[in-house]
């Protein structure tokens, strides 16, 4: 797996896969690697200012602004993968901006090696798919899904693909996909 540096980035295009419209093109770039966290920023295109996320060293976000998950959201990679390799974790999240906190529990698991084309060129890459409940921690009610398939190229220690599927009360709310369509590695 390729070391993280300052200055990687990778730009992806997302996409509403309700509608199919192109939603927007957003770079994220890396501003700080340190043992334990990469520190990234993101820009859209066209947009004024930036926003940051801290992942860990498994591409966990820990920070993306809005939202603190302790230890981590759950969405990473453990590595070394294999096909059929799987994984469960447990989180919390807190926005204290909007006042939310969220209990998460998740799987993951390894269904594929296979090849993918972006606009960003064609790489061998391991496709994750990820299962995530999230629940209201004061109204247990409240209870929202998410799945996502991710497609992790090792070479370029990113994805190169993702889709989703939101879900609450069992009805889709969003679905869409970002894919990667320029990068670069420093």
């Amino acid at each position: 797996m390729e070391e993280p540096h300052v200055g990687d980035h990778w730009t992806y295009e997302m996409r509403d896969e309700i509608t199919g419209d192109l939603k927007s093109t957003v770079t994220h770039t890396i501003t700080d690697v340190s043992a334990t966290e990469i520190s990234i920023r993101f820009e859209t295109l066209g947009k004024p200012g930036f926003g940051y996320q801290t992942y860990d060293r498994s591409w966990d976000i820990i920070n993306n602004g809005a939202w603190r998950f302790t230890p981590n959201d759950g969405s990473g990679v453990r590595m070394p993968l294999a096909v059929g390799k799987s994984w469960s974790f447990k989180s919390n999240g807190s926005n204290s901006t909007a006042g939310v906190s969220l209990k998460r529990t998740g799987t993951s698991k390894v269904t594929a090696k296979e090849s993918i084309t972006t606009r960003a060129g064609t790489f061998e890459a391991y496709k994750i798919e990820t299962s995530i409940e999230m629940r209201n921690t004061n109204d247990p009610t409240k209870k929202s899904q998410f799945e996502q398939q991710v497609w992790y190229v090792p070479e370029i220690n990113h994805w190169v693909k993702r889709t989703y599927v939101s879900r609450s009360y069992g009805r889709v709310r969003e679905r869409g996909a970002l894919e990667m369509v320029e990068y670069g590695r420093r």
